[in-house]
């Protein structure tokens, strides 16, 4: 059915990359990475994340374009570690799509409260209903086809980017050398030390790969691309266009307010920067603009779940339900599953006063073990195919990006993931009932029901370290 489908260009995969990942994190950049790091160490921050996000996005490229019969992140997984490998990737984006929609929906409601104080801190009940409909609506359009949708998504790109142009190009113009080299390392000019520099480094981390999730997005629709380098096109494109806008975008406040003053910036800073360089009128046109995004790539967020689940069903990992699609190609069950589960989740704001920043947190650590398993597959099968020509560069790059990975997960914040092993649990019953359904002798297999305890081990430690109050959330 897919290939009657439309097909999607480079134009619209490179809007996909780029709306998929510029959400609400661009928004309240400045006042997250002034919260723990003043500009030197930020600027070492965005080296290290561009650099380890650029051999990832390399390895998205090769991959696509060395293994063009695979589908969807999962598949690297899949193809490289096994059928539990895939479904441990593709469980992972999944969940990391819906709780990243969950973010979104708290910001949004949060946002939409400067025009409307009805919604208070965007956590009450009007707020749920308001982010309730929302969501429906969203997973009504892409009900209707995906690549309908992604039409609109690229429109709304278009207009999303402008507020955060005119917020650069204004910021180029208040921005004050000096207020941005004083204090350059923070408060430790006196007493220089590395350690220092690297607290101020790893607290950078999780607010830095927020922002490039979503990276993989014309990776994960490669199936619907006119050709699969296109899709490798289109991820490096991506890359290059959001490194641009995130570096202005985070820097240039640097030299506008000082760090403490940034750091105290009510959500979204970068309204409240433009506010104070033009006036009111600046915090609002930065609120416009903020709601639209948050709406674009909500968007692209309920489209990209569902087409994880459709395609690990096609896959056998999951049982043939969540296969089904609708006359204009949609996997209706996928979508209504995954919007139900948003929903429970939104219900939570009731009872947090942190549900944005838990939800991305979640976001972040659960799509770091599905990029984590890109590159090691990009480094086993350059390494299998080391006697080919151009083969050694593909292994340092797959060499690299497992390390970043690694690293990020670590510093970012262990918990995040362990936390994320909780929602495996139910994963894991139907990656066995679709065994079941496809004729498996066994509900699992040694190695598999091996791993599954490891990750119940794992799950019964972080609900314990919580119960004891080790672990916050």
């Amino acid at each position: 059915m897919a290939d009657k489908s439309k097909k999607l260009g480079v134009f619209s995969l490179t809007a996909l990359v780029i709306t998929s990942s510029i959400g609400a994190g661009i928004f309240n950049i400045s006042g997250d990475l002034a919260s723990g790091a003043a500009a030197g160490p930020a600027i070492i921050a965005w080296i290290i994340v561009g650099f380890g996000i650029l051999m990832l996005s390399l390895s998205f490229n090769n991959l696509l374009l060395k293994k063009p019969e695979l589908n969807g992140i999962f598949s690297y997984a899949e193809d490289g570690f096994g059928k539990f490998g895939g479904f441990i990737s593709g469980w992972g984006y999944w969940l990391s799509a819906w709780l990243g929609n969950v973010a979104f929906a708290t910001m949004l409601m949060s946002t939409l409260s400067y025009f409307f104080p009805i919604f208070g801190n965007g956590q009450n009940v009007a707020s749920i209903i308001g982010a309730s409909i929302i969501m429906w609506v969203l997973t009504y359009i892409v009900n209707r086809g995906v690549e309908e949708a992604a039409l609109i998504n690229t429109v709304v790109t278009i207009f999303k980017l402008i507020p955060i142009f005119l917020f650069i190009v204004i910021g180029i113009v208040a921005f004050k050398v000096d207020l941005f080299t004083n204090h350059f390392w923070g408060n430790i000019s006196t007493n220089f030390k590395l350690s220092d520099i690297f607290s101020q480094v790893k607290s950078c981390m999780m607010v830095m790969m927020w922002v490039f999730v979503g990276i993989e997005g014309a990776s994960m629709l490669s199936s619907r691309a006119n050709k699969k380098s296109e899709a490798g096109r289109a991820t490096i494109l991506g890359l290059i266009g959001l490194l641009t806008i995130y570096i202005l975008a985070s820097m240039i406040p640097y030299g506008v307010m000082s760090k403490d003053q940034l750091a105290k910036l009510a959500t979204p800073s970068m309204a409240y920067i433009l506010k104070d360089i033009v006036g009111p009128w600046g915090a609002a046109f930065i609120n416009v603009g903020l709601i639209i995004s948050i709406s674009g790539a909500w968007l692209s967020w309920t489209m990209l779940p569902s087409e994880t689940t459709l395609l690990m069903a096609r896959s056998k990992l999951l049982p043939k339900v969540f296969g089904k699609v609708n006359k204009a190609g949609a996997p209706t069950f996928s979508l209504i599953i995954t919007a139900a589960l948003t929903q429970l989740f939104i219900f939570t704001f009731l009872f947090t006063d942190k549900a944005y920043q838990f939800a991305y947190s979640l976001c972040t650590a659960a799509i770091l073990v599905c990029y984590l398993f890109v590159g090691l597959y990009q480094f086993k099968i350059s390494y299998l195919n080391r006697h080919e020509k151009g083969q050694i560069k593909q292994i340092i790059v797959g060499l690299i990006t497992v390390i970043f990975e690694i690293w990020a997960i670590v510093v970012s914040g262990l918990n995040y993931t362990l936390l994320c092993l909780i929602a495996y649990i139910p994963g894991i019953v139907f990656f066995a009932m679709a065994r079941k359904e496809n004729g498996e002798k066994s509900w699992l297999t040694k190695r598999q029901a091996i791993l599954t305890a490891l990750i119940v081990i794992g799950s019964i430690y972080i609900i314990y370290q919580l119960a004891i109050g080790k672990v916050a959330i």
